[in-house]
């Protein structure tokens, strides 16, 4: 990534933070937006980075109108991923975390932060089956896995992206994981939740992912 389109990245969350937060009439500490920035921005960040989370972003604001709160779904996303370590299975729980401070240090109601808390715990793929998720959980979702919806050349960035974060894992392996990621999707009644997003990117986001697993 060029560091023009970082900054622009950079400048997207900066702008969607100040808006959440303005939205909610509260002040953080004014040290959490850069250090959130500088975690996005980690040199291991492929993928889970500053590009991923602009790119939520721009989904969110083009689905404004038809989001419950969208400034707690924006904060969400802001922290979704904060905390991504690939090796680790406690990423979703700790970015959860990470906002849960910052929200309560700025004095957010407690039912603000248990919502933005379960919004962010939703991307967890080992949610308990009786989880109450909130109303924007839909949107989240959808919005975390707009990627697998994009043109075929940002998806195909995308899959370089995902294994350049997986370098760690031999090649071997690495190719049989993600072929059951894949596929799994695939595999799914519909792979987006909301009627909106299924409209924009149900039949894109298939024909990625059979294009990638013909090519595996």
């Amino acid at each position: 990534m060029t560091s023009s389109t970082a900054n622009a990245d950079a400048q997207i969350f900066s702008a969607a933070w100040d808006r959440a937060w303005q939205a909610l009439g509260l002040a953080p500490a004014p040290d959490a937006l850069p250090q959130l920035l500088a975690a996005h921005s980690g040199p291991d960040r492929h993928y889970h980075g500053l590009q991923h989370i602009a790119e939520c972003l721009q989904w969110l604001e083009q689905l404004r109108p038809q989001v419950a709160r969208p400034a707690e779904l924006a904060l969400a996303l802001c922290f979704h991923d904060a905390i991504y370590d690939p090796q680790a299975k406690d990423n979703e729980l700790r970015s959860a975390q990470w906002a849960q401070a910052v929200l309560q240090s700025a004095g957010a109601q407690p039912d603000a932060v248990q919502r933005v808390d379960a919004l962010i715990m939703a991307t967890c793929h080992f949610q308990p089956a009786q989880a109450q998720l909130p109303e924007d959980s839909a949107w989240m979702l959808d919005i975390d896995l707009s990627i697998l919806g994009a043109p075929a050349a940002r998806f195909a960035q995308y899959q370089a992206q995902i294994q350049a974060e997986y370098a760690w894992v031999p090649a071997a392996d690495y190719a049989l994981r993600r072929q059951a990621a894949l596929r799994s999707f695939l595999q799914r009644p519909a792979i987006y939740q909301t009627a909106t997003m299924q409209a924009r990117l149900e039949a894109q986001a298939r024909a990625n992912l059979q294009q990638a697993l013909a090519a595996a």
